[in-house]
């Protein structure tokens, strides 16, 4: 009994989108990755490092402004690498212009290397992120957005493939507390990223900072989470040294030593 029209069409249709779907690992697999250049975080990466022509996402710990900071600088440290490796300028669209140019530089990404675009809605951000991306002549995409649905997420994954260049989406508004990182997405990974309190130190003075760094979801891999320090003047981050490993502080001379020296 011969099938129907409409079953055909299906059938098809399912066909396609598989066969997209193949082209697009096919591309992912052949851009080179970004490692972190620590092996506790590349080892647990499928690919070992981020994807080079993929979509990441972003997103705080928490709605608090620490966070929100230490997300920011997360993925800014990220684009610099990208935009060092490649000697390209990278492109962030927003709908407002919040930025605080002094802490991303930084971290290593400058006004010279940076291109900024502005939307009224978020459509329009992600608009301009995936043109961006198709033109192919950027070192990386950064879009902030409130949300972004699973159509969304799947245009930029493949505007990201076409292009090789990759894409930082950062979801950065929180609503009752929810996580944007709660929904669907087609993103290759999903990072969530926290403050927590720097090691103390053996003089006065404030530590290198310190954030819970957690890969929420990422495609053929398994989650983590990690305390890493912060990004340095190049966007590298780096894992804490234990106490045992760390330089002594020098012992301050004072007037006790003295009259010790003496008395000896």
């Amino acid at each position: 009994m011969p099938a129907s029209s409409s079953h055909l069409a299906l059938s098809a249709t399912d066909t396609v989108a598989r066969l997209r779907e193949a082209v697009v690992q096919t591309r992912i697999l052949s851009i080179p990755s970004l490692p972190f250049g620590i092996s506790s975080v590349d080892d647990r990466l499928a690919s070992g490092g981020l994807d080079g022509g993929g979509l990441h996402e972003i997103a705080a710990g928490s709605a608090s402004l620490n966070d929100d900071a230490a997300a920011t600088l997360f993925l800014a440290g990220i684009a610099a690498r990208f935009a060092a490796e490649a000697d390209q300028t990278v492109c962030w669209a927003m709908t407002a212009f919040d930025l605080y140019a002094p802490g991303l530089e930084q971290v290593g990404i400058g006004p010279a290397k940076l291109l900024y675009a502005q939307g009224r809605k978020d459509v329009d951000v992600l608009a301009i992120a995936e043109d961006a991306l198709r033109d192919g002549s950027l070192a990386c995409v950064i879009a902030e957005v409130k949300s972004a649905d699973m159509t969304a997420t799947r245009r930029l994954q493949l505007a990201a493939s076409d292009g090789q260049t990759p894409m930082l989406l950062y979801r950065r508004h929180r609503t009752r507390d929810r996580c944007p990182l709660s929904s669907p997405s087609s993103a290759m990974t999903r990072w969530r990223v926290s403050c927590v309190p720097s090691e103390r130190l053996a003089w006065p003075g404030v530590g290198r900072p310190r954030w819970q760094v957690e890969l929420v979801r990422q495609r053929n891999g398994d989650p983590f989470s990690l305390e890493l320090e912060a990004c340095d003047a190049k966007g590298r981050l780096a894992v804490p040294a234990p106490s045992r490993d760390r330089t002594a502080a020098p012992r301050r001379a004072d007037a006790r030593d003295g009259a010790i020296n003496r008395a000896a």
